[in-house]
């Protein structure tokens, strides 16, 4: 199943950002924890060259703690690239970003200058609610779905920082299935756009795989059956979701799994990890070359009919 999502308004977001990009001295990337990677922006990875880059993985109280310690490490090993985990419910945490920023800038400009900072994520990672409190007053929309902001602003922080806001964007092709799949589930594209049975059952199945206990506990499973679907059956029976004549409601099942997903009531779960990444980025290479060959051989086999 490959999901896309990409609104009219994401498609300028990313204009705009190639046009002011050049203009600020440091990036600040809202990523959720439970996807660090799949909520990384791949346009930003290709335009931001050396310039400073503070890397912040919101809702980490969803995630597995271990693995956003590794994410952090892992993310740090890039040239200018620093990380904070956190949550919104950490304020004086999230007041602590424009003395960073100016920190990753030292030696860079005078203490007095004003340091323009450019603030981006995907939908619904929880940059507004961030931006509100940076700036001890409601500035960004907030919402509990995708697509809230959809206008840029500049917004000062204190300490000589000011904010350029974007709207939460994707990009026109997530090349990676599993990562659509990711960001699916965590909320990032509109439930609209998504088929839930397949996003709930891609959870489910790496919840069995990765956290077997949580799954055990949460739906009073006795035993875990092998395929995702089946568990998503099982899920259903547990839960009571059942259509007129007995037969199962996997649509309901699948909400239900998805939103308690989200809400962590499941449990603190990271949906990906370093290596498991740096192998799908591999595959998604090939994918590509694949791809690249097959459009090569149509364009010969076209000019030797003409």
């Amino acid at each position: 199943m490959q999901i896309q999502w990409y609104p009219g308004h994401m498609h300028k977001a990313g204009k705009e950002i190639k046009e002011i990009l050049p203009k600020t001295d440091i990036v600040i990337e809202v990523l959720d924890a439970r996807i660090p990677f799949s909520s990384a922006n791949p346009l930003l990875a290709s335009l931001r060259g050396d310039k400073p880059c503070l890397k912040v993985l919101s809702k980490s109280d969803l995630a597995d703690p271990e693995l956003t310690a590794v994410w952090q490490d892992y993310l740090e090993r890039e040239q200018g690239v620093k990380t904070l985990a956190l949550t919104s419910r950490e304020p004086e945490k999230i007041r602590k970003i424009p003395a960073l920023c100016r920190n990753m800038l030292a030696g860079q400009m005078q203490n007095d200058r004003i340091v323009h900072a450019l603030i981006m994520g995907i939908p619904n990672v929880g940059k507004s609610t961030l931006i509100n409190i940076l700036a001890g007053r409601t500035v960004a929309k907030t919402g509990n779905e995708p697509a809230v902001t959809k206008t840029q602003q500049r917004i000062a922080i204190g300490s000589n920082v000011v904010l350029l806001d974007t709207p939460g964007m994707l990009w026109p092709n997530i090349e990676n299935r599993h990562s659509g799949l990711r960001l699916a589930a965590t909320g990032a594209i509109k439930d609209t756009a998504l088929h839930h049975e397949a996003v709930a059952a891609f959870v489910a199945g790496y919840l069995n795989r990765q956290y077997p206990d949580y799954l055990r506990e949460r739906f009073r499973l006795e035993r875990i059956p092998e395929s995702d679907e089946a568990v998503l059956e099982a899920i259903s029976r547990k839960r009571g979701c059942l259509r007129a004549g007995g037969q199962m409601d996997l649509d309901k099942a699948a909400k239900i799994l998805l939103a308690e997903f989200r809400a962590g009531t499941v449990g603190r779960v990271t949906l990906e990890t370093p290596p498991m990444m740096e192998q799908e980025l591999a595959e998604v290479t090939v994918i590509r070359e694949q791809k690249a060959k097959k459009k090569r051989l149509r364009k010969l086999n076209k000019l030797s009919h003409e």
